[in-house]
């Protein structure tokens, strides 16, 4: 991997790591469905010229029943799940759960694509499990006060990624990945704008608030993308799936350099077998590429 290349990849990983903390940042003021209404709206606003640039728009249109259910799943349901989690769970702690997506996608994919699973995937998702359960120990109380339901939340806005990625593969195969990524802004943005209008915060959020808002939506989402699948056009998607090992990092660095989020040992332990599971579920440990080729 060049260091061009490399140098990008933890960049995108800064960058989606920062997301759960401008989440943290702007879900008090905003609520979770205007502030994902403003994420996936603006976002939609910075890819869409792209595709547009690209010649795609006519298939973003043709294509808008998958793509509605894509942007439902991909982005409207788990963006939502994300942003009502963290008014309750920090940001380090959010980004570990989402660590968990890739184990999820091909949990989906066994189920409903009837794709085959090694021993090995098996048993990363046994691990990845025993990897949330030490994560979450002690934390889950369903009591006034308590974060078990926004822990459930996580865990559901992940299940949904995976669900999205199978509904990717299944009407989206042979789609320009632009395509996939600039429709899933629009119609989440579609989907979520009737209950954001509903639940629109009645007294105006400060400013620092919206700037945290607009980062969420023009970096964490609009530029995140372009930069993924420029990756993903230099790298494969087999190395590029290597940012998923990086985002808990930042998310839990994010959070204790800016809002003095506590880093505890559970939530370590929790994270390393997590991403252990991971690894083997998605077999990404066997192909992990070295740094060092070209």
């Amino acid at each position: 991997m060049k260091s061009r290349d490399l140098a990008e990849l933890f960049l995108l990983a800064a960058i989606w790591g920062g997301s759960f903390l401008l989440m943290r940042i702007a879900a008090p003021s905003f609520g979770p469905f205007a502030l994902i209404e403003l994420r996936v709206g603006l976002a939609a606003a910075v890819l869409i010229p792209i595709l547009a640039f690209q010649g795609g728009v006519s298939e973003l249109l043709s294509r808008w029943r998958p793509l509605l259910m894509i942007g439902l799943t991909a982005s409207a349901l788990p963006f939502v799940l994300y942003a009502w989690a963290t008014l309750s769970v920090t940001a380090g702690f959010a980004a570990i759960v989402n660590a968990t997506t890739p184990m999820f996608t091909a949990l989906v994919a066994w189920v409903w694509l009837k794709d085959k699973l090694s021993t090995a995937a098996l048993v990363g998702m046994v691990v990845g499990v025993f990897g949330v359960a030490i994560l979450v120990w002690g934390k889950v109380s369903f009591k006034d006060g308590g974060s078990g339901w926004a822990v459930l939340a996580c865990l559901g806005a992940t299940l949904s990624y995976g669900i999205a990625g199978s509904l990717t593969k299944r009407f989206m195969t042979g789609v320009s990945p632009m395509v996939t990524a600039a429709g899933s802004q629009l119609y989440a943005a579609v989907l979520l704008l009737p209950p954001a209008v509903a639940w629109w915060p009645a007294q105006s959020p400060t400013l620092p608030v919206w700037g945290a808002a607009t980062l969420l939506a023009v970096v964490c989402s609009g530029l995140a993308y372009v930069l993924f699948f420029r990756l993903m056009s230099r790298l494969g998607p087999t190395r590029t799936v290597t940012v998923t090992f990086l985002i808990p990092v930042f998310g839990m660095f994010w959070g204790a350099a800016l809002l003095d989020e506590k880093v505890s040992l559970s939530m370590l332990a929790g994270c390393a077998v997590i991403l252990l599971g991971t690894g083997l579920a998605t077999g990404l440990l066997e192909r992990l590429p070295r740094p060092w080729r070209t």
